[in-house]
């Protein structure tokens, strides 16, 4: 991966244009053809820096109820229970984390389905001494954007500006629902990657594009672009910061931590006799002295006192959940070798 490769990145993890050619407008901004474009992501994906170009969805926007989930679990029963949590197709993340809490995961489930009665299911695991739910209370930031050029990186500041959006409340009809079942496909590198799905749904490219925009306005679709794998990427340094924040100050420490560049995302959580930290944020970096660095200068300018970085040492699971498409689940009584 050189230079190019890294600028290409930078611009795609964020605006992905939504047009018939969208490689031949990337080539004319970066004054290559469309073909070498196409060659150079092709490979970025073939070595595993680039997991897929697809519209990324509001998950609560689409009435789906989602949590994080912290879990104490003895540490040689670790790996059995998160290669049956990894089953769940409502499990996007799931991480094992140096803490007490030692598994860290992301649950969501479908209109109509209950999430507590979901997380009971794996009740049944052994190992698990504790769990915790940690659901969103409010949302400051959502959005993973790795500087891949080292010489462009943000100077650490609250610098962003929160997009604006329609708050609407959104009910998705049949045809929503297929729109977004296709949109949440990773598109093909070829001339025309929007053309299989407007085959597929029946319509235009350009009716793909108004329906993305639209979706885009009111804050369903967050925004179509690259996902990259953090690690493969060079970001081994992937930290979860969790501040202690006075009642007070919740709103305005999120906002301001949201407000930097290098936060993907920033949420307020519910707090338990166990666990303190009502603030959460995650930095990615590609060493462990840039992260606590990096905590640092965000402390300072936040001035909250207590907080911990919880890095993630062992990735189980990372995908995308799939909206609208049934799936079925059940635990295992015994476990593969």
């Amino acid at each position: 991966m050189d230079k190019l490769d890294s600028e290409i990145l930078n611009v795609i993890q964020w605006e992905f244009p939504l047009v018939i050619k969208p490689f031949d407008v990337i080539a004319e901004q970066f004054g290559i053809t469309p073909d070498e474009v196409k060659s150079r992501l092709r490979k970025l994906k073939h070595i595993g820096v680039l997991r897929q170009l697809s519209a990324i969805f509001d998950t609560r926007k689409l009435g789906y109820t989602s949590s994080l989930v912290a879990m104490e679990i003895d540490s040689e029963k670790l790996e059995s229970v998160a290669y049956q949590i990894n089953k769940h197709p409502g499990v996007s993340h799931n991480y094992e984390r140096e803490h007490q809490f030692n598994l860290w995961f992301t649950l969501a489930v479908p209109p109509g389905s209950d999430l507590k009665n979901e997380l009971k299911k794996f009740a049944k695991l052994d190992g698990i001494k504790k769990v915790r739910m940690l659901p969103t209370l409010q949302l400051f930031k959502i959005g993973v954007k790795l500087d891949m050029v080292d010489g462009k990186k943000h100077e650490i500041k609250p610098s962003e500006e929160k997009k604006k959006i329609i708050d609407v409340k959104f009910v998705p009809t049949e045809e929503d629902k297929e729109f977004i079942r296709q949109l949440q496909k990773d598109i093909e590198i070829v001339d025309r990657p929007f053309l299989k799905a407007a085959q597929s749904l029946g319509v235009k490219e350009e009716d793909v594009f108004k329906k993305l925009h639209a979706f885009e306005d009111i804050g369903v679709m967050r925004r179509f672009a690259a996902i990259l794998r953090h690690r493969e990427a060079g970001f081994t340094a992937n930290g979860m910061i969790v501040w202690k924040v006075p009642e007070g100050r919740i709103k305005d420490v999120g906002d301001k931590l949201g407000a930097f560049p290098q936060v993907s995302h920033c949420y307020e959580r519910p707090v338990y006799p166990d666990w303190p930290y009502n603030v959460f944020s995650m930095i990615h970096c590609k060493s462990f002295g840039e992260a606590k660095q990096m905590a640092k200068d965000i402390q300072r300018q936040i001035d909250v006192q207590e907080y911990k970085i919880l890095f993630s040492s062992r990735e189980f699971k990372k995908t995308r959940v799939e909206y609208f498409v049934e799936h079925e689940f059940e635990i295992e009584e015994t476990i593969p070798a």
